[in-house]
């Protein structure tokens, strides 16, 4: 694979494959780029450069102890765009790799985006009154110690043995199982933490560019509702819900989330 060295000398590893316009593949907690490949092979296919990232402390990048932070993952971003010279780039990101899209939103703008994609991945995970589509069960009170013994079963959402048919076209696409980060080590601890604590609403309502909001009817963590809530306030923001669909949205529905996802870039066209 490629890579990327960063402006605080940690070396980044992606995918790059295809011609056209760019779009950035960025995974989420724990998850390496590969588990875009049915994304990727759709993307390609419709003529687009696809840019899959490996986040630090992901797949085959650098795993540094400094940097695990959402601000620091959004600036990486910022990093790989201008190392490729990419100027013009739709950047989708599935769980937290949503929030790291907003984390770069946030700090650099949309001079150089050309829409965004969410993948299930609620913009506040903390609940309050005026929010409860976050993590259920995740309230202020215990933010702090919530994730200490890893990410709790919900007891909500869709059975993980429905998404075994799923995950085994993957590994076929793939040839092998994506090899997943531990999320046990210190930096991947403080990362988790440092997500839960983030509030993208207003950074989500105040984009400038078209994006959409992907929601898994049955997500293990959050009400779908998330995604028609995160586009109330924004005219250019779209919202869609995958039915039968858990949290790994574009692993449990591969075939209607590239319907969605493509339907989407072809309107921006």
């Amino acid at each position: 694979m490629p890579t990327v060295v960063t402006d605080d000398a940690v070396t980044l590893s992606y995918i790059d494959e295809g011609t056209g316009p760019a779009v950035v593949l960025i995974a989420g907690f724990c998850a390496p780029a590969t588990t875009w490949a049915l994304q990727q092979k759709a993307l390609v296919a419709a003529g687009y450069r696809v840019l899959a990232l490996d986040r630090r402390g992901h797949g085959a990048s650098e795993a540094p102890p400094h940097g695990a932070s959402m601000e620091r993952h959004g600036r990486d971003v910022a990093n790989i765009l201008a190392a490729l010279s990419v100027d013009d780039a739709v950047l989708i990101g599935g769980s937290m790799g949503a929030s790291t899209v907003w984390s770069y939103v946030s700090q650099f703008g949309t001079d150089h985006v050309r829409a965004v994609v969410s993948v299930d991945q609620t913009p506040k995970m903390v609940n309050s009154a005026d929010w409860p589509n976050g993590f259920y069960g995740l309230t202020e009170e215990h933010r702090k110690t919530f994730f200490d013994k890893g990410i709790p079963d919900t007891g909500h959402g869709r059975p993980q043995w429905k998404s075994i048919p799923s995950l085994l076209k993957l590994v076929l696409a793939l040839r092998s199982m994506p090899k997943m980060a531990s999320p046990d080590t210190a930096p991947m601890k403080a990362l988790l933490a440092d997500h839960a604590a983030q509030d993208w609403r207003a950074t989500i309502a105040g984009t400038g560019r078209p994006y959409l909001m992907v929601a898994g009817r049955d997500s293990q963590f959050w009400p779908a509702a998330h995604a028609s809530e995160s586009v109330e306030l924004n005219p250019l923001g779209r919202s869609v819900v995958l039915e039968n669909c858990g949290h790994a949205a574009n692993m449990d529905r591969p075939n209607e989330f590239n319907t969605a996802m493509l339907e989407f870039l072809d309107s921006i066209d």
